[in-house]
C-alpha cells in the first residue's frame, strides 16, 4: 500500500479502505499527498469528516493547522499554548488556522483564536488572497462570519478575481448572510474583475428577489 492508493481511497470516500490501508501501513498518514498537503487536510477540503477524523488517529503529531482544518479543540489550543507565535502562521498550502477553522466551520476553534490574537485581516499566501470572511461566507457560516466582523474583519476585502464577500454570499442566496455583511458596511457597488456586481451574481443563481434589494440598496 502507497500513498498513492492512500489518496485514491480518500478521494473516493471509502472509509473502510482508508482504515485498510492505514492499519497495514500506519505510516502513510504522516507522508505527503502529491497535493503536498497532508492526507488529513487532504480529506479535509473533500469534506469527509469522518475519514479526516480516522486518520487523524494514525497521525504521529498533529499540526496546528490539521487541528484547526479538522476541528480538534484541545490539540489546537495545546499547540497555541506552546507556541503562540505560530497563530498567525501559514500552512504549506498558505492557509492560516483562523482560515481553516472558519472554512470548515469550527466556531469554537475561531473564537479562541480570535480571542488569543489570531488576526482577522490575514490573507492566505498562496495566490488567492483569501482572508477568513472569504472563508467564513463560502461555508455559509453566519456565525463564524459575526464573530470576524464583530472583531473587526473588513467586509469589503477582495480575493482573486476581485470577488468579496457579498458577492459569494448573494450567490449562496442567503440573506441573513448579505444583511449582517450590509449592516457591517458591506458595499453593493463592488465589481469583479469582469464588472460583475454582487446583484448580477445572485441574479444568474436565481436570486431575483435579493439581487433587487441589492440593486436598491
Amino acid at each position: 500500500m502507497d500513498i498513492a492508493q492512500l489518496e485514491e481511497q480518500i478521494e473516493a470516500g471509502n472509509l473502510n479502505a482508508v482504515k485498510e490501508i492505514l492499519v497495514q501501513n500506519p505510516k502513510l498518514a504522516n507522508t505527503n499527498t502529491s497535493h503536498r498537503i497532508s492526507p488529513l487536510l487532504l480529506a479535509c477540503y473533500y469534506k469527509k469528516q469522518d475519514i479526516a477524523n480516522l486518520i487523524a488517529e494514525f497521525t504521529d503529531e498533529l499540526t496546528l493547522f490539521e487541528a484547526c482544518a479538522v476541528g480538534k479543540f484541545d490539540s489546537a489550543t495545546l499547540l497555541i499554548f506552546q507556541n503562540p507565535n505560530e497563530i498567525n502562521e501559514f500552512s504549506e498550502d498558505g492557509f492560516t488556522p483562523l482560515g481553516l477553522a472558519c472554512y470548515f466551520g469550527h466556531e469554537d476553534l475561531v473564537k479562541f483564536l480570535v480571542l488569543k490574537g489570531a488576526d482577522v485581516n490575514l490573507a492566505s499566501k498562496n495566490g488567492f488572497n483569501v482572508f477568513p470572511i472569504h472563508s467564513a461566507v463560502a461555508a455559509n457560516n453566519i456565525n463564524i462570519t459575526k464573530i470576524l466582523l464583530d472583531n473587526g474583519a473588513y467586509p469589503n476585502v477582495c480575493q482573486k478575481a476581485g470577488l468579496a464577500p457579498l458577492h459569494t454570499a448573494a450567490q449562496l442566496g442567503n440573506i441573513e448572510l448579505i444583511i449582517l455583511l450590509l449592516e457591517h458596511g458591506a458595499e453593493v457597488n463592488l465589481r469583479m474583475e469582469g464588472g460583475k456586481l454582487p446583484a448580477d451574481l445572485a441574479a444568474e443563481k436565481g436570486f431575483n428577489e435579493i439581487a433587487e434589494i441589492l440593486r436598491e440598496d
